[in-house]
């Protein structure tokens, strides 16, 4: 089996006691397995919280509009409906708010509003905005070599590049994000997370880090001059967390706690999955409900909020645009751990692998969430059709 879509009957995975069906430690993340996994990463990995606070959730009013027959186009470009369509993007949780409003929320695949979900990608964005909050204090300078912050990096490729450098992915330290060789950057970051363990059959000689900090230090090798290309490396967001953490001295869930989940008057705390020397994993370990993601994002919508430096917000909405950043999104770009979908509306995305994605449309003033476990770990077509639909969803609220 390589996955099911909620249409589908469902397989089951960790029904009954015990299970009759456990996700392969190797492969929680794959499909089917991340169907039921990226709900449960508590039951499968080591996690901190990230705190909502004491205080009561802050409001979210209600519009709604029933949406599932909105015309949309499916993956091979016919006409369908937007419920259709969450079905063939292997959806767990959907949600559109509108002016704040909450417009359209559906959960699939036995998700429900206290679900934590697995962001993946995403938690790069959030990430993001706490480092914002950072430097309008001034405890973090863009302009600043990352070596200011963190001097261990003197020995590393990082040196020489800029915290603007890392938050936009143009150092030039060498990193392959290729997800499905075991032996990558991105395999190791695996191994180095606590995310999975050593692979069955490795070589014997190779040497696996045991921590993430261990192996952003053995990173010493550079693909090009830093400033001269964005290439997409999860590792960036790891370095920027630790700068924050260093800057601080305080962990990275605790940050986020304190400067965004408190004030955003979150309805759950949040987690972080933490490796084996207690790091929250930056880069993509968060995990939230829908509701949450949507405050997080109405939060960009209103430019911070109070919460964020409205700079912050305005400045990510601002990048060199060009064919190389995506191949859906022929005029994206990438700033300050954001995704920006085209020089004239200067959307701003937050997305994740296997389809997660906060969408923040500031002329429609339309925040769409989408939750999802995919069978692979990018899909153009999968993307394409989604970002589709959420254009459609603007145009039919406007």
């Amino acid at each position: 089996m390589t996955s099911y879509r909620n249409s589908d009957p469902r397989p089951p995975i960790m029904h009954g006691s015990p299970p009759s069906m456990v996700p392969p430690r190797i492969d929680w993340d794959r499909p089917p397995w991340n169907r039921w996994s990226f709900q449960y990463i508590r039951e499968i990995l080591p996690t901190v919280e990230v705190w909502k606070g004491s205080g009561h959730a802050s409001r979210l009013p209600r519009a709604e509009r029933d949406l599932d027959m909105l015309a949309v186009r499916t993956v091979s470009g016919a006409s369908s409906t937007l419920a259709d369509l969450l079905d063939e993007t292997f959806t767990d949780g959907f949600l559109v708010m509108k002016d704040g409003a909450v417009v359209y929320e559906r959960y699939f695949n036995g998700m429900t509003p206290r679900t934590l979900h697995l962001s993946q990608s995403t938690a790069k964005s959030v990430t993001s905005c706490v480092a914002g909050v950072l430097v309008g204090r001034g405890l973090l300078d863009p302009s600043r070599q990352v070596t200011d912050y963190l001097p261990e990096l003197a020995d590393t490729a990082w040196k020489g590049a800029t915290l603007q450098q890392v938050l936009d992915m143009t150092t030039g330290v060498r990193f392959s994000e290729e997800y499905t060789d075991p032996y990558s950057e991105i395999g190791q970051t695996d191994v180095a997370s606590g995310w999975k363990p050593i692979p069955p059959g490795a070589d014997a000689d190779f040497h696996w880090p045991s921590h993430m900090w261990e192996f952003i230090l053995r990173l010493k090798a550079l693909d090009r001059p830093h400033g001269e290309a964005f290439e997409y490396r999860s590792i960036e967001t790891d370095v920027l967390a630790f700068a924050m953490e260093r800057v601080t001295g305080k962990r990275l869930a605790e940050l986020v706690s304190e400067e965004l989940w408190q004030k955003l008057g979150c309805e759950e705390s949040g987690c972080f999955t933490v490796d084996p020397a207690g790091y929250a994993l930056a880069d993509g370990g968060f995990n939230a409900t829908l509701r949450d993601y949507g405050r997080f994002g109405q939060m960009v919508l209103d430019k911070g909020a109070g919460i964020v430096p409205s700079q912050w917000i305005e400045t990510s909405r601002n990048g060199i645009h060009g064919p190389q950043f995506s191949t859906h999104m022929p005029e994206a770009s990438y700033r300050n751990q954001f995704w920006i979908e085209d020089p004239r509306t200067r959307n701003l995305q937050c997305r994740g692998v296997f389809g997660q994605l906060i969408h923040v449309n500031f002329d429609a003033r339309l925040v769409t969430v989408k939750l999802s476990s995919w069978p692979d770990f990018t899909s153009p077509e999968l993307s394409a059709a989604t970002l589709s639909a959420v254009h459609a969803i603007a145009e039919a609220l406007s």
